[in-house]
């Protein structure tokens, strides 16, 4: 391989890669420790995300590869945290519950993955007719917010079972805890659908002279 393939940012991207399953199996575990070292390396995944493309901005390393294998480590980081939440959370009990949703609801997921299938094939038919289609601010917000969601969820998962071997549950100040951090689960898996839908509605609008076939700038 070339040292324009071996470059800091490209070698990040694949350590993301590489974590995927490690996290989807970490998620899938009842253990306490297991799931706050999944929250850790999704933590340090999602922050990954943003260095690599800083480093390769900053330092002129954009590669096509790059280019190729960041958009697969944020779809395969979606596939380890959503499809684990979706299996652990059925049936949702008290260590299992997605806090005010109860068990992931199927259409979520299928909401959540059709909308990355359908931006994916969207942008490779774009690219076939010479056209590039880059991420919008929508786009950008709706993933910083799922990324909030996962890494709330994990942790909550691995909070709830340490306040049960440590004797927590019936204090105060758990009590007053698990309430704030159950309304940031609830409510960050609620805002990220609402913009899942958006910036959906936002790319098609964008290209909308793409999809019906004529020629378009690139957005």
């Amino acid at each position: 391989m070339s040292d324009e393939r071996l470059n800091l940012p490209n070698a990040i991207t694949g350590a993301r890669i590489l974590a995927c399953p490690v996290i989807f199996f970490l998620a899938l575990s009842p253990g306490t420790t297991q799931l706050i070292v999944a929250f850790g390396l999704f933590v340090l995944a999602a922050v990954s995300d943003l260095w690599d493309g800083y480093l390769a901005r900053r330092r002129g390393l954009v590669t096509d590869l790059g280019k190729l294998l960041d958009p697969v480590a944020d779809k395969l980081l979606l596939v380890s945290t959503f499809v684990p939440f979706y299996i652990v959370s059925r049936p949702p009990g008290p260590e299992t519950e997605i806090p005010w949703w109860g068990a992931m609801p199927l259409w979520v997921i299928i909401v959540i993955f059709g909308r990355e299938l359908a931006v994916t094939l969207l942008r490779s038919w774009a690219a076939r007719r010479g056209s590039v289609i880059s991420a919008g601010k929508s786009g950008k917000i709706k993933a910083f917010i799922q990324n909030i969601f996962i890494g709330a969820l994990l942790l909550w998962y691995g909070l709830v079972r340490m306040a049960r071997d440590s004797g927590w549950e019936g204090h105060k100040v758990w009590e007053l805890w698990s309430g704030f951090h159950g309304l940031v689960v609830g409510l960050s898996l609620l805002l990220a659908i609402v913009l899942t839908v958006y910036s959906m509605g936002v790319y098609l609008v964008q290209n909308r002279a793409l999809i019906s076939g004529k020629d378009m700038e690139n957005p």
